[in-house]
């Protein structure tokens, strides 16, 4: 499959349209037209539904758009690290988290990197840990911080020392809101905005399942999230209340946290994949994250088992 069919097939899926399509491109709108046929029978699958007046994607044609603009990202990297290889480190540098208070440690490295290398800039990408270990496994991020628990055996990986408390986000005037603490029975009864953790992914687990006795079945689920920024704007409309992490900023005239009782909280980790080949931009921030947190977690159990090996030599 060519790059160019897939460069044409985003612009017709993007427009709409073979006509504006193909003016974009640059090429006449029977050649575009050719070229979207002669793509869906080497796929083997219709990819667009064609009428009069629009272009439509079929179901297909939804899975080649995200996995085609995967590829063109991908490309786009490559392309990107080629052309900072030299003396100057330069470059993209891409790295995904959640909103947690892990982020404000790799934001200080990334502060203390650019005043070193004002040449790198940085991506940064914003999700939960199933989102963010899909675009580490196709290659788009370099990095990424997942808050546990989720199964990190085919990451290399870093503890990062700090962690985040979960509870809820209410308002105000909420009956809960004059408690210092919440239980599972508390909330029971409640109209709950839960954080998304995604159930197809076995390696992502959600934090308060045992909290809540191991079923969430019962609980009265309203609306889900995964940026509580925007599911605090439901929550100051008398939605519900947020189970969330407790959260940096957040509009202290109507809304207040208060956390889990039993207090649960969650650690994170800091990943990339096992035999990557960085960049020199993506190097260096690897050495600067060892510097402050040490060495990944494979790495200390080998360091740990010389050691002992070294010991039982003696």
């Amino acid at each position: 499959m060519e790059l160019r069919l897939l460069r044409y097939f985003l612009a017709v899926a993007r427009e709409n349209s073979f006509t504006r399509a193909a003016r974009y491109l640059h090429v006449t709108q029977p050649t575009l037209s050719r070229q979207m046929m002669d793509l869906e029978e080497e796929l083997g699958q219709k990819l667009l539904n064609r009428d009069s007046h629009n272009i439509t994607l079929t179901p297909e044609g939804m899975l080649l758009r995200k996995r085609a603009e995967e590829i063109m990202a991908m490309v786009r990297k490559t392309e990107a690290e080629f052309n900072s290889i030299g003396e100057n480190v330069a470059g993209d540098l891409y790295i995904g988290g959640g909103e947690s208070r892990a982020m404000e440690l790799i934001a200080d490295i990334i502060a203390e990197l650019h005043e070193s290398y004002p040449d790198i800039q940085f991506h940064l990408y914003t999700g939960v840990a199933s989102d963010v270990m899909e675009r580490l496994d196709n290659g788009l991020l370099d990095f990424g911080v997942l808050l546990q628990p989720v199964d990190i055996a085919r990451y290399d990986s870093i503890s990062l020392p700090v962690k985040d408390t979960w509870g809820v986000l209410m308002r105000r005037d909420h009956p809960l809101a004059s408690r210092e603490s919440v239980t599972p029975d508390d909330l029971r009864h409640q109209e709950l905005i839960c954080s998304r953790r995604d159930p197809r992914n076995p390696s992502v687990r959600n934090p308060y399942v045992e909290w809540f006795g191991g079923s969430l079945e019962k609980l009265h689920v309203v609306a889900v999230h995964n940026l509580i920024q925007n599911a605090s704007l439901l929550v100051e409309r008398g939605m519900g209340t947020a189970l969330t992490l407790k959260p940096k900023n957040i509009n202290g005239d109507k809304l207040c946290f208060r956390p889990f009782q039993p207090k649960l909280e969650s650690g994170s980790s800091f990943v990339w994949k096992k035999y990557q080949v960085f960049s020199k931009a993506a190097e260096l921030f690897l050495d600067r994250v060892r510097e402050h947190f040490g060495d990944s977690e494979a790495e200390q159990t080998a360091t740990e088992q010389k050691e002992i090996d070294r010991k039982e030599m003696k």
